[in-house]
């Protein structure tokens, strides 16, 4: 039989995860009672039917329990009963603005603010996270892209490193993102702003690429930029990073910006050992503001 244990910080996706596993195939428990997962175990080995794969939700509702479950864990493994855990995480700005918006307390926070709640959670599910097969962070993930990790994992069964990458193109008027780790400035290249016929255009448009692939520098750039980018993947994969932004930013993040953010995501797309996803902050700003 396979185990999953599902388990995560509260507002990350576990319960959309959850019902994503009993689609592909799992058979899903929510919130069973720490005492009761070797008792489940026993009975689902000893079923006539013909389940094999089981997920069991588990998080920070379990109380005081939760601590019991490192040495469940150990003793199924003695046991001979292998198992996997998936971690759900998100930065803690994204957690608070997820509960801001359904407008729900931390189940911890108590009279206190919602912040404090999380730190507390942090710390009782840390052990959790240190031992976890699988840690997505879907603070910029969408549902289907979720969907996508898990399918990656459990369904097609590639070797997964818990890495997931966001190419952003971004303009730096409007600000540099806060959360890229990796800020690159593509002003140096001519700008189609000012080229007739090409304003209103976007990156997505082929005049604009043919305008700014022209050039020799453009692809000297790529050609550094995706060397470096492959040089630290690896690296960061072995120092646990679960989520990578890498912004590249123009003057209004429309043309240049764009271009070479969808050139890099081409150049990685051929890799499988991590998620990957394209975003264009601004593409649309200029046309808003007109």
């Amino acid at each position: 039989m396979k185990l999953v244990i599902l388990t995560g910080m509260s507002g990350a996706g576990k319960s959309t995860a959850l019902k994503m596993m009993e689609d592909i195939g799992f058979y899903c428990v929510d919130n069973l009672p720490i005492p009761l997962i070797e008792k489940f175990v026993e009975l689902s080995e000893t079923s006539k039917d013909e389940l094999q794969k089981f997920a069991i939700g588990v998080d920070i509702r379990s109380g005081n329990s939760l601590s019991e479950l490192h040495a469940v864990l150990n003793r199924l493994t003695e046991g001979g009963k292998s198992s996997e855990i998936l971690f759900l995480d998100a930065e803690d700005a994204v957690l608070v603005k997820r509960y801001k918006e359904t407008r729900r307390s931390h189940p911890l926070s108590g009279g206190e603010r919602v912040e404090a709640g999380i730190q507390k959670e942090r710390s009782r599910l840390n052990f959790l996270r240190r031992r976890a097969d699988y840690i997505i962070d879907t603070s910029r993930m969408l549902t289907r892209e979720l969907w996508a990790e898990l399918d990656k994992i459990f369904v097609k069964q590639q070797d997964y490193k818990n890495l997931f990458i966001t190419v952003l193109s971004f303009g730096f008027k409007y600000g540099i993102p806060v959360d890229s780790d990796l800020v690159f400035d593509v002003r140096f290249l001519p700008n189609p702003f000012y080229v007739e016929g090409l304003r209103q255009k976007s990156g997505n448009d082929k005049e604009i690429q043919d305008y700014v692939l022209q050039f020799k520098e453009a692809h000297v750039f790529l050609a550094k930029l995706a060397d470096m980018v492959n040089f630290l993947i690896p690296n960061y994969i072995i120092e646990g990073k679960n989520q990578l932004v890498i912004g590249i930013g123009c003057t209004g993040g429309k043309h240049r910006s764009v271009t070479l953010a969808n050139e890099l995501y081409r150049q990685l797309a051929s890799c499988k050992e991590y998620g990957l996803k394209i975003e264009h902050r601004d593409i649309d700003k200029d046309v808003l503001r007109n």
